[in-house]
């Protein structure tokens, strides 16, 4: 199974440097597991939201890629509700002060880590020195 953070998704809905890319990546995963989270769905939202807020996107259009969004991680994806274990041991990877890991990513690491997950795909440089520092199986993807 393989764990994509809400960085490596969005671009596949918003037009972004490397949207063909990841695009490449997804059609070469054909056939395989994936999973997201329902936190990665709440990460998802924010960034609608934030997109509104800044004029990049009205509301309707942030409507539009919001459902489009959700159909596909419904039909797509395994979505994984995080658990108490999860939240534990995001809150173990944040106690390495050395990681600069934010609470985010550290919730996306520990879900993937507790769901057997064989790698974490994102395209957030942060979350992948930290996962390379906790020795957690993370890549960039492209």
């Amino acid at each position: 199974m393989l764990y994509f953070d809400t960085s490596f998704v969005v671009p596949l809905f918003l037009q972004e440097s490397t949207s063909t890319r990841i695009e490449r990546v997804f059609r070469n995963l054909a056939g395989q597991e994936l999973a997201i989270s329902q936190w990665t769905r709440v990460e998802f939202s924010s960034l609608l939201a934030r997109e509104v807020r800044m004029g990049n996107l009205d509301t309707e259009a942030a409507q539009e890629v919001g459902g489009e969004f959700e159909a596909v991680a419904q039909a797509s994806f395994m979505i994984f509700l995080p658990t108490g274990e999860d939240y534990e041991l995001a809150k173990q990877y944040l106690g390495r002060h050395r990681t600069g890991l934010r609470a985010g990513d550290a919730l996306h690491l520990a879900i993937a880590h507790h769901n057997g997950c064989e790698r974490t795909y994102s395209l957030d440089s942060g979350l992948l020195k930290a996962g390379r520092l906790l020795g957690l199986p993370v890549t960039r993807g492209v």
